[in-house]
């Protein structure tokens, strides 16, 4: 299906334009240089912590914290079932196993008591958990006031998935600064892009060279190329980090269009019977990075489903929130602890669009097609 309105395309512009010029006729055109120096520097700063690794991906971002933290074949790392493929991908790329443990059905994270159950689970039956890496759904953080001393009691190290919510908080301190390392995506829809790629973020030195030294190829410090470990070709090139530069000096501008966007779906919301905008009450230190509303076919009397397919009809691009991977086939043996939360959210969620680049006009198509909906249903 070809969409006219997408749920969350690149909002770039003039600002990156120049940014992406100036790197080019820098002649720093290759992997590494100033501006990867620069973005890493500027997201540190953002975050409050020490240091930040630009790199390829978010999924490589997890990869690497995990292998740097000696994660490996049969460890279990303890994650959420609400999340997209890579955070368990991740995992089992180490040769470790993914635990699943079901979330919050107000916000969509890993929910900490079921997290508290499933840890002392792992510990009484004796299975090597080493880790925690829950995720931040949708540009909200997760309850880190109850889960961090919690792994920590375990002694268990904490790895956050914070691919999708960067410009977040959580009692005062930002998304990706939580826990050991934390990873951070810039992926083509992401509140910030770089087209493709990702950051670690850690206030551990040790393990930020780590990061590095795998990322380029495990190359020791030789004129010649010699290897002593396997690495992987994870850096971010110099003209990406200039976008993402430029993107990252505009994040509280994109923030603030994005729960503009909200509010108007909020507002067209409130009085139809059966819909909610998802985790959107007290949703004031979340980044606003995607709206989903929840829909109780018995009180509305039509399916998310229902205006998934009207609003493609109009060319309109719509998600059904994540698959849980408890429910992916290629997970299907996993362990996990789950209530079905996740599930009800998968089955009655439906993200919309929620784009900084919108234009007004565009805003304006979308309402026009939902109140068409709404009255086709009456």
């Amino acid at each position: 299906m070809a969409f006219d309105i997408f749920l969350s395309s690149p909002d770039v512009g003039a600002t990156e334009e120049q940014a992406i010029l100036d790197a080019l006729h820098s002649g720093w055109i290759a992997p590494l240089g100033p501006m990867v120096d620069g973005f890493e520097d500027d997201m540190a700063g953002r975050i409050g912590v020490s240091h930040a690794v630009a790199l390829s991906s978010g999924t490589a971002a997890l990869h690497l914290a995990l292998l740097a933290t000696g994660i490996g074949k049969d460890d279990i790392v303890v994650t959420s079932t609400m999340t997209f493929a890579a955070t368990a991908n991740a995992i089992v790329y180490t040769g470790a196993r993914p635990f699943f443990v079901d979330v919050d059905p107000g916000s969509g994270c890993m929910d900490p008591g079921l997290l508290a159950e499933a840890l002392e689970l792992l510990r009484r039956t004796g299975q090597p958990v080493k880790a925690v890496m829950p995720v931040d759904l949708l540009g909200r953080a997760a309850d880190y006031t109850q889960i961090e001393p919690l792994v920590a009691s375990y002694d268990l190290m904490l790895i956050p998935d914070a691919a999708e919510a960067l410009g977040a908080t959580h009692g005062g301190r930002a998304a990706g600064s939580f826990g050991l390392a934390a990873a951070l995506s810039f992926n083509g829809n992401k509140i910030i892009t770089t087209s493709g790629g990702g950051m670690l973020l850690t206030n551990d030195a040790a393990l930020a060279s780590k990061v590095r030294y795998l990322a380029t190829q495990a190359r020791q410090p030789v004129i010649w190329y010699e290897h002593t470990d396997i690495g992987y070709n994870y850096r971010m090139s110099n003209l990406l980090a200039a976008l993402g530069r430029a993107q990252l000096s505009r994040l509280d501008a994109m923030m603030v269009r994005r729960a503009a966007l909200r509010d108007r779906y909020k507002a067209f919301w409130a009085d139809v019977p059966g819909v909610t905008i998802f985790a959107g009450d007290g949703d004031e230190h979340d980044n606003k990075w995607l709206t989903s509303v929840l829909v109780d076919p018995a009180q509305a009397g039509w399916t998310s489903e229902d205006l998934r397919l009207f609003l493609a009809e109009a060319r309109i691009e719509s998600r059904p929130l994540w698959k849980p991977m408890h429910l992916q086939p290629v997970f299907a043996d996993a362990a996990a602890l789950i209530t079905g939360s996740s599930q009800r959210l998968f089955e009655t969620g439906l993200t919309l669009p929620s784009g900084s680049v919108l234009t007004d006009q565009e805003h304006n198509r979308v309402f026009e097609v939902l109140v068409k909906f709404l009255e086709s249903r009456q």
